[in-house]
């Protein structure tokens, strides 16, 4: 087992779930989403958000982590619905954060092409079609989002976001996919050998591909988020 958190800092579809299932293997503790039955030794945390969570304690303690150190890695933490719309791992003061309260966190962050994803997004339950065109996200403003453009541009954005704030950083990977390498990369990176690596989660109903990026990055889900 590693101590240090485990940060993942994807954006949904785009291997988050790969990632867990991954760790899990590997014989971590690990969440994504939502703490479910059975995850936690604390009966208060059954159901709870993630997302929440996290700001919670960040505007209370400073330390974004504090409820989570029975944990070893979060790789899904945003939430968006009708009530929220939360985004930690856009969020440089949330990163600041977590980064000053544990110095060895380790931040990954999963990169597929950019349209890849948006035409993912699209095509899983409603979260392309209503609840990212319905709510506020960070770089991603009502009434934008309901479009394939509008989410390739969302992600681009991203991936530059971290890239600039992790400039390098020994505490940041960010891993393709589609690498040959990746396992041994991230096996690498986190000290930990993983056992497993393949697709879970995959999109059964992606919406028709169309290829509109043509911005290269720099450096470089979950059920409702």
């Amino acid at each position: 087992m590693i101590s240090n958190p485990i940060i993942s800092l994807s954006l949904p579809k785009s291997g988050t779930t790969t990632l867990a299932v991954a760790l899990r293997h590997a014989g971590l503790k690990v969440i994504d989403w939502r703490i479910r039955q059975g995850q936690s030794a604390n009966p208060a945390l059954k159901g709870a958000l993630i997302a929440p969570l996290m700001y919670e304690d960040y505007f209370d303690s400073g330390d974004p982590l504090a409820r989570l150190g029975e944990f070893h890695a979060v790789t899904e933490m945003s939430a968006v619905n009708n009530r929220m719309s939360m985004w930690p791992q856009t969020d440089s003061g949330m990163l600041s954060a977590i980064l000053h309260h544990h110095p060895g966190a380790r931040f990954v962050l999963s990169l597929r092409d950019p349209t890849d994803v948006a035409n993912s997004i699209m095509g899983w339950n409603n979260l392309g079609k209503i609840r990212l065109p319905r709510n506020d996200v960070p770089g991603l403003p009502r009434p934008y989002g309901g479009d394939i453009k509008h989410l390739t541009r969302w992600v681009e954005g991203h991936y530059n976001f971290c890239a600039r704030f992790f400039r390098n950083s020994p505490n940041f990977l960010a891993y393709k996919l589609e690498d040959r390498n990746v396992r041994a990369d991230i096996s690498r990176f986190l000290g930990l050998e993983l056992p497993w690596w393949g697709k879970a989660n995959v999109n059964k109903n992606p919406a028709q591909p169309v290829k509109t990026s043509t911005i290269a990055p720099e450096g470089q889900g979950n059920d409702e988020a």
